[in-house]
């Protein structure tokens, strides 16, 4: 089980079993016997006997006394198997937000951890009420002290909220194309937003690229917008979470493109 093709082949052999899924699960959280495995599972004892014999041969457990245990190797492919699973889930029941949209300012790592935003939630815009979205961003705005994000179009409310954060002593850090850069700072009063830059309380990078990607990343939530694959921001809909991993998800997203664009 060394080669790339032999831990594919690995990983579907679990994969496309339930009932070894759940056996190896169960034997994750304890060592057990069949009889064990078969009270817990819920799974007829033939079946666990037959599902026992295969993972003893292909060396996924080891037997020791009259308890089977998970090796080393088999706790790492349950974990990938899991959090795979548990992707393929967010992805689903959040279809409309991921489908059809543009991810490529999403890195590796974000892909790999998109688990990390199984807590948030999706809001979208409804018939009666069109601002939902812009609304439940600006309150997240408003109530908090240190703001980082990634402002790929210009709304009027935004200036005015920079202002209030730097006005009370918070900190905001922007990165947004250069050509609505220079609309948004100077609609902030010169006097607090000299000071907010003298104090380094206020860092924008205007670039010249148009970034693909709306992110908020405030004092205890964060905000995920995407782009449709026409090149349109999704007003619609977006993710939003108060999730310590997700607001940590979205924070290394944030530096890892600030890294990328910022030269």
């Amino acid at each position: 089980m060394t080669t790339h093709n032999d831990i594919n082949e690995e990983i579907r052999f679990l994969a496309q079993s339930e009932i070894r899924l759940k056996i190896i699960n169960e034997l994750n959280k304890r060592p057990n016997n069949i009889r064990g495995i078969v009270k817990k599972t819920e799974i007829n004892y033939s079946s666990v006997s037959s599902n026992i014999n295969k993972l003893i041969k292909r060396n996924f457990i080891i037997k020791n006394k009259s308890k089977y245990y998970v090796t080393p190797m088999t706790e790492i492919y349950l974990k990938t198997l899991l959090e795979f699973k548990k992707s393929v889930e967010l992805i689903h029941d959040y279809k409309a937000f991921w489908d059809k949209h543009n991810i490529e300012l999403l890195t590796l790592d974000s892909i790999r951890n998109l688990t990390d935003l199984k807590d948030s939630k999706l809001i979208e815009t409804t018939p009666i009420d069109i601002y939902k979205t812009h609304n439940t961003i600006k309150r997240q705005l408003i109530e908090s002290e240190n703001v980082k994000a990634i402002f790929p179009y210009l709304h009027p409310d935004y200036p005015h909220i920079i202002e209030k954060i730097l006005m009370n002593g918070g900190s905001v850090e922007l990165i947004m194309p250069k050509t609505i850069s220079k609309e948004i700072i100077s609609q902030i009063d010169e006097k607090i937003r000299k000071k907010g830059i003298n104090e380094g309380k206020l860092k924008t990078y205007a670039i010249f690229e148009d970034l693909e990607i709306y992110l908020t990343i405030c004092d205890e939530t964060m905000s995920l917008g995407l782009f449709k694959n026409d090149g349109s921001f999704d007003q619609n809909r977006i993710l939003i979470s108060n999730n310590q991993k997700s607001h940590d998800w979205a924070d290394e997203l944030f530096e890892n493109i600030k890294g990328r664009v910022i030269t």
